[in-house]
């Protein structure tokens, strides 16, 4: 079941694989602020809706993340190192809209659910619905390692750099998020 979840969630991140570059364009030019928005803005998009289940705040999430590269885009040593300025800065940002979220309304009892729009969860199968909504029931750290993994596709040192924690921290909370999935799933 464990290899199943992780199948699901890897499902996700093909399910939004970035799109090829247009034919002509040199793969190796630098990039530009403009490119980067264009080939990237709605993965990111994805990313922070899976990480504080609102679109509106999502989109928000990511504006304001390329607003700070745009502002530091001239100080930037590596414009290779831009993209994963843009996800850290959208994982801190959802870190901070749910932070004002917990503050703003106090205690949210566990049971109330996420909703999520009838056109996403319409877009997915039975099985990767109950993947998404289980996910949405985890500990914040434990969905954004996951999601970090599993739709993000990066590596636990990439996973520990943008949420600024250990790598074994990184592996323990992916671990013990996979086993609350499993227990949930099977559960249902």
């Amino acid at each position: 079941m464990q290899q199943s979840v992780e199948m699901t969630l890897g499902h996700l991140r093909v399910l939004d694989a970035p799109l090829e570059p247009p034919t002509g364009d040199p793969v190796d030019a630098p990039l530009t602020l403009e490119d980067l928005y264009r080939q990237h803005r709605m993965r990111l998009v994805r990313l922070a809706i899976l990480l504080v289940d609102e679109a509106p705040t999502a989109e928000d999430v990511v504006q304001e993340a390329f607003t700070g590269l745009h502002r530091h885009w001239s100080g930037l040593r590596d414009e290779a190192a831009a993209l994963g300025y843009l996800r850290t800065a959208v994982v801190n940002g959802s870190r901070s809209v749910l932070r004002r979220r917990k503050t703003a309304r106090g205690y949210v009892p566990p049971h109330q659910a996420n909703a999520r729009s009838a056109e996403s969860l319409a877009m997915l199968t039975t099985e990767h619905q109950a993947v998404v909504i289980a996910l949405g029931q985890l500990p914040p750290r434990q969905r954004e390692v996951l999601v970090l993994r599993y739709y993000g596709g990066m590596s636990e040192a990439e996973i520990a750099a943008a949420t600024g924690v250990s790598r074994g921290t990184v592996k323990s909370s992916a671990s013990r998020a996979l086993d609350a999935l499993q227990r949930m799933l099977e559960s249902s």
